[in-house]
C-alpha cells in the first residue's frame, strides 16, 4: 500500500490535483475499497456466514475480515464508487482521478500477491511444470500446482510498466483507468481458469466462475471505450482537459460519469454584442474628483488653444491679411 500511494502522488501532482482532495480520496478508497473487497467475498460464499438461528453470530462471522475472505474485484468495485461520490463532493473530474489511482492500484496487486504464496493460497491445479509452485502440510508430502499468484504478478507488473511509459502521451481522461480494467480483465479471464479457489455464480445449473464473467466483461468494455474515444481524439473531437476540477472552461474530454457541472459543457462561445453592451453600461460613474481633474485638464487645453488663436490673430495683421482685404473689398 505505501509504495502504491508514494507512485498514486506523483501521478497527482502531474494531473494538478489537491493535495487535501488527495488525503481525501486516498482514506475514503482505502476504507471502502476493503469493505467492497468483504462484501464481494462474503456475497458468493454466503452459506459459509450464516448461523441458523443466530443473527449476530452470523454477523461477527460477515465481519470478521481478520480471518480471511476478501476479493480484489469486490475492492475495486467498492473504490470505483467511493471515488466517484468524492469526486462528486470536491467537483474533481471523474475520469482524471481514476487514471492517477489505477497504476498505484497495480503496484498493490502484484506486491499483494505474494501474500497468496506466503498463505500457501490462490494457487491452481496440479502440474509438472518446471515453474510449479510446491506444497507440503506436514513436511512430508509434497505436492506441485500451478502458481497463479505469480501469473498475476507477472501479468501486473507488465501492465504497470506498459501503463507508465503511455500516461504522459494520454489522449483523453479516462485512457489510463480503461488500460487497467482491459488488461487485468483479459489476464485474469485465463488465470481464474486454473484457480482451485474461485468464487462460483450458480446459475441455471451450472456453475460460473464469476471473475472470469466480471474479467471478460471488463475486458470487452474497456477495449470498445479506448477505441470509440481513440478515433474521437483522432479526428479532433475529444482532447484531455484543461483542468482536473469542474466548471473550468476548456476543450471537450470524455469522462466516465459526466454531469452538468462537466467542463464539457462549458466550451468557449464567441463574443455577444449585448453582453458588450450591458458590460459597458455596468462601468461605474467617474468621481468628483476625477471629473474636476478632468474638467481643470480641458481648461488648460482650451486656454491653449485660445492662445495658440490670438498668435494667429497676431500673425494675420501684417501686410498678407491687408491684401486679403482688399481682395474681398473688391469682390
Amino acid at each position: 500500500m505505501i509504495f502504491s500511494l508514494i507512485y498514486i502522488v506523483t501521478r497527482i501532482k502531474y494531473e494538478k490535483i489537491k493535495t487535501d482532495d488527495f488525503v481525501d480520496l486516498a482514506i475514503f478508497t482505502i476504507i471502502f475499497g476493503v469493505v467492497g473487497a468483504r462484501i464481494y467475498y462474503v456475497l458468493f460464499e454466503l452459506d459459509s456466514y450464516i448461523v441458523p438461528g443466530d443473527f449476530w453470530e452470523s454477523v461477527k462471522k460477515m465481519v470478521a475480515v481478520w480471518e480471511g475472505g476478501i476479493a480484489i474485484y469486490g475492492a475495486i468495485i467498492g473504490g470505483f464508487i467511493t471515488v466517484f461520490i468524492v469526486c462528486r463532493i470536491k467537483k474533481l473530474r471523474f475520469s482524471t482521478a481514476l487514471d492517477a489511482v489505477s497504476p498505484g492500484v497495480m503496484i498493490g496487486q502484484f506486491i499483494g500477491r505474494w501474500g497468496n504464496f506466503v498463505n500457501m493460497e490462490a494457487h491452481g491445479g496440479e502440474t509438472s511444470l518446471p515453474w510449479r509452485m510446491g506444497l507440503s502440510t506436514d513436511g512430508e508430502v509434497w505436492n506441485y500446482y500451478h502458481p497463479t499468484f505469480l501469473y498475476e504478478s507477472l501479468w501486473n507488473v507488465i501492465g504497470f510498466v506498459l501503463i507508465a511509459i503511455i500516461y504522459k502521451k494520454k489522449k483523453f481522461n479516462g485512457q489510463i483507468f480503461l488500460l487497467y480494467i482491459t488488461w487485468y480483465g483479459f489476464g485474469r479471464m485465463f488465470i481464474e481458469g486454473l484457480r482451485t479457489d474461485s468464487l462460483y455464480l450458480h446459475l441455471f445449473g451450472l456453475d460460473i466462475r464469476i471473475s472470469q464473467i466480471v474479467g471478460f466483461a471488463t475486458f470487452v468494455i474497456g477495449l470498445v471505450l479506448i477505441i470509440i474515444n481513440l478515433v474521437k481524439a483522432k479526428k479532433g473531437k475529444l482532447a484531455l482537459a484543461s483542468s482536473p476540477y469542474l466548471n473550468v472552461s476548456g476543450p471537450k474530454s470524455f469522462d466516465l460519469a459526466p454531469s452538468a457541472d462537466d467542463d464539457d459543457e462549458f466550451v468557449e462561445q464567441p463574443a455577444d454584442p449585448e453582453n458588450e453592451i450591458s458590460d459597458a453600461q455596468d462601468v461605474p460613474a467617474e468621481k468628483p474628483d476625477e471629473a474636476q481633474g478632468d474638467s481643470a485638464e480641458s481648461g488648460v487645453v482650451e486656454g491653449s488653444n485660445d492662445d495658440l488663436d490670438g498668435e494667429a490673430v497676431e500673425k494675420a495683421d501684417g501686410p498678407e491679411a491687408n491684401e486679403a482685404a482688399d481682395k474681398e473689398d473688391v469682390l
